[in-house]
């Protein structure tokens, strides 16, 4: 996957992009990013990328010239125009769905906005997708596309070591993931469950299932609604709320 980033602020990136799993990925080619500074397409001699907002009101408002200039240079000559992801707070609040529909694109284009907001004009012929990471404004979009960018990458192919610890993710399967344990089997009076030291995978495997109900039904209960449950996990569900209800 190739990844453009779009920033006034290049140098916040260096340390992400470098480190942990988001660095190991570009060591092993999964993975090309590319920070453009948009100002380099200011087009006039004091590098200005903003202006007042027509209709007057507080703040600056970044112009359409250098971030169509920048995107119009990143795609000369490229075969097909890629998603270009505009993070502002505005924008479809980010899922670990929308993670993996990313993960499945070849090249992904950020735009990181900053003062007061985008001309409509990049929201409208620009950007293809519009992503908020939650309700708060931030201020920049650098801190959300790194976010996003972390997010997607982990589930590029061979980016983790052991390629099922995506897929059990929490939100992956529609419900928060189930608690961990490792080694010792007991620390300070604590003990790991039995079933996980029984090596009986079918009961471990239903184990981990009851506690992602248990665990989204007690704190995410929103997400239950999508999620395909069978006749006992609903009989489960039943029982802790009437439990709750005493």
């Amino acid at each position: 996957m190739k990844i453009d980033i779009l920033t006034l602020f290049p140098e916040m990136f260096e340390g992400v992009l470098g480190s942990s799993i988001l660095g190991k990925a570009r060591e092993k080619g999964i993975v090309e990013y590319r920070l453009i500074n948009f100002r380099d397409y200011a087009g006039n001699k004091h590098g200005s990328v903003d202006d007042a907002p027509y209709g007057g009101g507080g703040g600056m408002v970044l112009k359409p010239e250098p971030l169509f200039a920048a995107v119009d240079a990143l795609l000369e000559g490229a075969s097909e125009r890629p998603r270009i992801l505009l993070m502002c707070p505005q924008g479809e609040p980010f899922t670990q769905r929308k993670a993996e529909e990313l993960a499945r694109e070849n090249r992904l284009v950020f735009i990181c906005g900053h003062y007061e907001g985008f001309d409509e004009r990049i929201r409208e012929h620009l950007a293809t997708d519009e992503i908020s990471i939650g309700d708060y404004v931030l201020t920049g979009g650098e801190l959300p596309a790194m976010v996003v960018i972390d997010s997607v990458v982990r589930l590029l192919p061979g980016a983790l070591g052991n390629e099922n610890s995506s897929v059990t993710d929490s939100f992956s399967t529609g419900l928060l993931e189930y608690p961990q344990y490792t080694r010792p089997a007991e620390f300070r009076g604590w003990k790991v469950p039995d079933v996980l030291l029984s090596g009986h995978h079918e009961e471990i495997a239903k184990w981990r299932r009851q506690q992602a109900l248990k665990r989204t039904w007690q704190r995410r209960r929103d997400l239950l609604s999508a999620v395909e449950l069978t006749e006992e996990e609903r009989r489960l569900l039943q029982a802790w709320e009437a439990e709750e209800r005493r």
